[in-house]
């Protein structure tokens, strides 16, 4: 659980913007990208992070599409040295999300359940510590990972991502963060 209430606090220690999320904090000793993803390793205390943002997305609200304006979505694996994890899969939705509602998540046929966490963050919902590893191992073997949520408003978001280096970019955080 340490893992899943931590993430939020790297997420402000980094600054992620546009597609290469460039760093802007100056306790980053390492990042790069591998097609699709990013990693981050922060210096003080030592954690790494893989992130990256969504090739598409849509809003829909009584099944009609609608405009909404959102922060910064991300999906993120963070990774502990230390931690007898895998990895802590999350996702940054950039909007309040509906506290009473699961956010699904599919990857070639697969459905995992993301959890929102009001006491961390209303932005962000967290993979079951039980489903960390097969949400990775299926992001390792899929092309495209799409995430259904709903917002505290009842909106509905579908965002898709590219699983395209994730596996290069998730080597390269565990290399760097043992």
């Amino acid at each position: 659980m340490f893992a899943r209430n931590l993430l939020a606090t790297m997420v402000f220690a980094i600054g992620l913007s546009g597609p290469e999320f460039a760093v802007q904090a100056q306790n980053t000793e390492a990042s790069g990208t591998f097609r699709d993803w990013s990693y981050f390793v922060i210096a003080e205390p030592r954690e790494c992070l893989v992130a990256s943002a969504p090739r598409s997305w849509t809003v829909t609200q009584n099944g009609e599409t609608v405009t909404a304006q959102r922060g910064d979505i991300r999906f993120y694996i963070s990774i502990l040295p230390g931690e007898n994890t895998t990895g802590v899969p999350s996702f940054g939705a950039g909007y309040p999300l509906a506290q009473s509602e699961q956010v699904e998540m599919k990857i070639d046929g697969t459905t995992f359940y993301l959890l929102p966490n009001a006491n961390t963050d209303t932005g962000f919902a967290w993979a079951q510590a039980e489903d960390d590893s097969r949400i990775i191992a299926a992001m390792q073997g899929g092309a495209e990972a799409t995430i259904i949520g709903q917002s505290a408003r009842g909106k509905v978001t579908t965002d898709n991502f590219s699983l395209f280096g994730f596996t290069a970019a998730y080597k390269k955080a565990q290399e760097l963060c043992q």
